[in-house]
């Protein structure tokens, strides 16, 4: 797989904000579509020769991002006066009265330039009502990372509105069929370009990134024994990392990605345990009759939610890692699983089965503000954070298909992001690829 590489230029300009004025400008996505910001996202320009199909390409991709925040009104371009039309990009070359007449709180604008295949995009973002620059930048990359150029710009201004990068310049991580057999595929978090990772025409499942290096770990039955795996992505290296008789199966990464949780049947029963990254075995977490599997870190890596059938029907619970505390945490429902911590904050989401189908909830790490997100017909498992924790993505089975959907924290904006015909499942959100 080609490895993706581009540089971003600070516009340096940008670096004399005040830190005042940044702190102005940033705002908290608690409940996204409840703050709709005016925006004005005009068209990138070119600054030399026209390339129509990388300009539409990049406004496509920018607009999509921007739009699934649920942060933004976007201005109407057909309202949109001569500035929109007007390629300059400094401060003293817009038009602001023009855009506070429209209502726009703030301003895109951006140029690019297409020399043979070396793409360089210019992008801008205004505070419309203060006439500040609040973020400029200059990438420069092929034309083949016009999609990531775009995805990058979009992680830049939420990084400025909110003090945390947004997740679309990432990858998602999913098991699909589309071969015959369950194998591990990468795709942008939008559903473009799919590329699938594995041959082992068995059973892969259970993918999950590293939080420091570009590889995965999944279970795989290519030995007849589901083995935890290691892959690095852009080498194509491969190796078993867990190999114990019987169940090797849902490993997760520790946020520092020092430690992998795991279960195991190496005893004769379904248990957590603690593995390091090069396959030693560190500890036992639980000890009970029970299955126990589908372990979660929580953000400072100290606790570990997991699904366990030890009071009956499967329920979420979270164990210490240091006491081996064990405590339920969910009450309600007759089946709740694969847990999922938000990587920002105390918010847990699982999936839950009522009425033939499963649907996802969240939940504080307390067993406090139990809330449902989805609703509808089919069944949505296996919810995932995004890495800022903002945004799930899930599998969906309507019964006929199995696909990949993303949607906001509280539930809002759902939509597919697979292909058709795959037979999507298990999703993971990576880090900043």
């Amino acid at each position: 797989m080609k490895k993706f590489v581009f540089l971003v230029v600070v516009v340096s300009f940008a670096l004399v904000l005040t830190a005042g004025t940044a702190a102005a400008s940033r705002i908290e996505i608690s409940s996204p579509g409840q703050q709709a910001i005016p925006l004005a996202l005009t068209r990138v320009l070119p600054i030399t020769t026209a390339h129509p199909e990388v300009a539409a390409e990049f406004d496509r991709v920018l607009e999509y991002d921007l739009e699934f925040t649920g942060l933004f009104r976007f201005i109407d371009p057909a309202s949109f006066l001569s500035d929109a039309g007007r390629l300059g990009l400094q401060r003293t070359d817009v038009n602001f009265p023009q855009w506070r007449l429209l209502g726009a709180e703030l301003l895109i604008k951006g140029g690019y330039q297409l020399n043979g295949d070396e793409l360089i995009v210019d992008m801008r973002l205004y505070d419309v009502t203060t006439q500040r620059l609040l973020t400029g930048r200059r990438y420069a990359g092929q034309r083949g990372d016009v999609r990531k150029i775009a995805h990058t710009f979009a992680d830049q201004v939420l990084q400025q509105l909110t003090g945390e990068s947004g997740p679309f310049a990432a990858k998602i991580a999913y098991i699909s069929e589309q071969t015959g057999y369950k194998e591990l595929y990468l795709m942008d978090i939008d559903g473009h370009n799919a590329v699938r990772l594995t041959d082992h025409r068995l059973l892969v499942l259970n993918p999950d990134f590293s939080p420091r290096s570009k590889e995965l770990i999944f279970t795989s039955y290519k030995h007849e024994n589901p083995d935890l795996f290691r892959k690095e992505v852009y080498t194509g290296q491969e190796s078993r990392l867990s190999f114990q008789e019987g169940l090797n199966i849902s490993g997760r990464y520790s946020p520092d990605g020092r430690q992998i949780a795991l279960t195991l049947s190496r005893d004769g029963n379904a248990e957590l345990y603690l593995m390091g990254t090069d396959g030693t075995l560190l500890r036992r977490l639980t000890n009970h009759y029970a299955i126990d599997v589908d372990p979660s870190w929580s953000p400072d890596g100290n606790r570990i939610a997991f699904v366990s059938d030890r009071l009956g029907n499967p329920n979420v619970f979270i164990v210490n890692i240091h006491s081996r505390e064990v405590r339920r945490l969910t009450y309600d429902g007759r089946y709740n699983a694969t847990p999922a911590w938000n990587p920002r904050s105390n918010r847990i989401a699982f999936s839950r089965l009522e009425n033939g189908a499963f649907n996802i909830f969240t939940i504080n790490d307390d067993g406090t503000d139990e809330r449902q997100i989805t609703f509808g017909a089919g069944s949505k498992e296996h919810p995932r954070w995004s890495p800022d924790g903002r945004f799930l993505v899930y599998s969906l089975d309507d019964g006929r298909e199995k696909s990949i959907w993303k949607m906001r924290a509280d539930g809002s904006g759902a939509r597919r992001i697979s292909a058709a015909g795959g037979q999507a499942t298990h999703p993971a959100w990576s880090g900043r690829w």
